[in-house]
C-alpha cells in the first residue's frame, strides 16, 4: 500500500457522476501496408500475450479509510488486461463523425474504483480504413502532459518496428519506481519546513506586487473579473467531443507575420471562434472572456516519470468584445506576455501558490448556488500540450492525429485542448452536452478564425 498524494486524493474526492475525473485522448493511425482483415484482432491479441504493464497502470483507490475519501494506493496483484484494452467498431457508414460520437459517450463515463483507473479503445470500421486508439486515464494517476508523454514512450520513428510495446506499457527494461513515499528523514523533514517558511514569507511582496500590476496598472488580468456566459453553469454528466487538425505552418506563418508566438495566434483562433459562436446565439457579453491556459511546472532536464500532476495557471484576456482580429491577437499577445513575465520571476512553490490563487473559485463550485450566483473565475480553458513534431508510428502504423479530450467541473462546461503530431496542430473540444450544443461548430469557426487572422497579417 502506498501513501497518496494530496493532490491526487483531491481528484478523486472531486469525482461525482456529473464530474467524471479522467483525461483522455483519440489517435488515429494508418495501418501498415499490406495489413490484412485480422490485423487489428491479432496486434491486440499479441499485445495481451506478450506485453507488461507499467506500475502506474496497476495501482487502484484502496479502500476508503472513512468518508473523508481515500488516502492510499494499491497495486493490483491481477491485472485484467482483457478488460481495460476493449476492441470495438464503428456502425456503418464508418465516418469521423460516428468515431466522435462513440468518444463522446465513452469519455462520459467514469471509471471503475475496483480496478486501476483507465481504459483503452482499439476501434475499426472507420471507411478510409484508418483504426483509432482512444485512451483515458484519471487525473489521480497522470495529467495531460504524462499521458502524451506516455503515449510519445511507445511510439517510434522507425515504419519497420514491430516491437513497440502496449499503450500501457515501456520501453525500459530496468525496473520502473514505484510511487511510494520516501523514507522518514527528520533531517529532510526539517529543510522542507525551513523551505516553506522561506517561499511563504516571499508570498507577502509578490501578494503587492501582484495587487499593484492588476489594479494601478491594469497589466494583469486576476481570477473573478471574467463576465458570466454561458459556459459558465452546472454541467451534467454527458458529454460531447469535437476534433480537427490544422497545418502548423499556417499558424507559424501568421505568427512570424505579427511578431507573436503560435500559441499567441492558437489562442486568437478560439478567440474568434468563441466569438462568433456566441453571437450566434446572442449571448456575446460586453466584457472580454478570460481563459485559464495550463502552463507545465516541470523541469526540462528532469528526467521524471511520465505520471502525476504538475501544472500551473494562467489567466489570458481573450479580447472577444473586439470585432478586429489583429486587435484581438495584440490583446492576447500583451495578455500572455505580462502573465509569463509574472511566472518566470517565481520560485515553484510560488508558482503552485499563484496557480492556485487564480483556480481557488473553483473549491467553492459544489456548494449549491455558487456557479449561478457568482461571477466566474475565468470562462473557458484552453491549453497545449507539447506533442511530437516528427511523423511517428506504432508497430507499423502511421500516427495521423493526437486530439485530447479533458475534464469539465461546474462553471466550466467547455474545455479545448491542443498538442502537435508532425507538422499538424490537433484539436479536441471536450464540452457539457447539456450547456454547449452544436459543439462541432466551433471547428468551423476556429478556421474562419484562422482565415481572418492570416488576412490580417497579409493586409498589414
Amino acid at each position: 500500500m502506498t501513501l497518496m498524494p494530496v493532490t491526487d486524493s483531491m481528484f478523486l474526492a472531486l469525482e461525482t457522476r456529473e464530474h467524471p475525473m479522467h483525461v483522455g485522448g483519440l489517435q488515429l493511425f494508418t495501418p501498415p501496408p499490406g495489413a490484412g482483415p485480422e490485423y487489428l484482432r491479432t496486434l491486440r491479441q499479441d499485445l495481451l500475450d506478450t506485453s507488461s504493464a507499467r506500475d502506474v497502470f496497476r495501482l487502484r483507490p484502496a479502500t476508503p479509510l472513512s468518508t473523508r475519501g481515500y488516502l492510499s494506493w494499491v497495486a493490483d496483484a491481477d491485472l485484467d488486461l482483457h478488460y481495460h484494452f476493449r476492441h470495438s467498431a464503428l456502425p456503418r457508414p464508418g465516418r469521423v463523425r460516428e468515431l466522435l460520437e462513440l468518444t463522446s459517450r465513452w469519455h462520459s463515463t467514469p471509471l471503475d474504483r475496483h480496478r486501476p483507473l483507465w481504459e483503452i479503445h482499439l476501434v475499426e470500421g472507420l471507411a478510409d480504413g484508418r483504426f483509432a486508439l482512444y485512451s483515458k486515464i484519471h487525473h489521480s494517476l497522470m495529467d495531460g502532459v504524462s499521458a502524451l508523454r506516455q503515449l510519445q514512450g511507445v511510439l517510434t520513428d522507425d515504419p519497420d518496428a514491430r516491437d513497440c510495446p502496449a499503450p500501457w506499457g515501456t520501453r525500459r527494461s530496468r525496473p520502473q519506481p514505484a510511487r511510494d513515499a520516501a523514507p522518514f528523514d527528520p533531517r529532510r523533514l526539517v529543510r522542507l519546513g525551513r523551505t516553506a517558511v522561506t517561499e511563504l514569507a516571499g508570498m507577502a511582496p509578490l501578494a503587492a506586487r501582484v495587487a499593484t500590476e492588476a489594479f494601478r496598472e491594469q497589466r494583469l488580468t486576476l481570477p473573478m473579473r471574467a463576465p458570466k456566459t454561458m459556459f459558465n453553469v452546472p454541467v451534467g454528466g454527458a458529454r460531447r467531443f469535437a476534433a480537427q487538425s490544422w497545418q502548423h505552418d499556417r499558424l507559424g506563418t501568421v505568427a512570424s507575420a505579427a511578431g507573436v508566438s503560435r500559441n499567441d495566434v492558437l489562442l486568437a483562433m478560439c478567440s474568434a471562434a468563441l466569438r462568433t459562436y456566441l453571437l450566434d446565439r446572442q449571448a456575446l457579453p460586453n466584457t472580454p472572456l478570460v481563459a485559464m491556459v495550463p502552463v507545465s511546472l516541470r523541469r526540462r532536464a528532469s528526467p521524471g516519470e511520465s505520471s502525476g500532476n504538475r501544472i500551473g495557471a494562467l489567466l489570458c484576456d481573450l479580447g472577444t468584445h473586439l470585432a478586429d482580429p489583429a486587435a484581438r491577437l495584440a490583446v492576447i499577445r500583451r495578455s500572455m506576455a505580462e502573465g509569463k513575465r509574472l511566472f518566470h520571476d517565481l520560485t515553484p512553490t510560488q508558482a503552485l501558490l499563484l496557480s492556485a490563487l487564480n483556480v481557488a473559485p473553483f473549491a467553492a463550485s459544489p456548494v449549491p448556488g455558487f456557479v449561478t450566483h457568482t461571477r466566474p473565475a475565468f470562462n473557458i480553458v484552453i491549453s497545449t500540450v507539447p506533442g511530437p513534431r516528427r511523423r511517428l508510428y506504432w508497430n507499423g502504423a502511421g500516427l495521423d492525429g493526437i486530439y485530447p479530450a479533458s475534464v469539465l467541473l461546474d462553471g466550466l462546461a467547455l474545455n479545448i485542448t491542443t498538442t502537435t503530431s508532425g507538422d499538424t496542430l490537433d484539436v479536441g473540444i471536450t464540452g457539457c452536452r447539456r450547456s454547449v450544443p452544436h459543439l462541432q461548430r466551433l471547428l468551423t469557426y476556429l478556421e474562419d478564425g484562422l482565415t481572418e487572422l492570416e488576412r490580417a497579417v497579409s493586409a498589414g
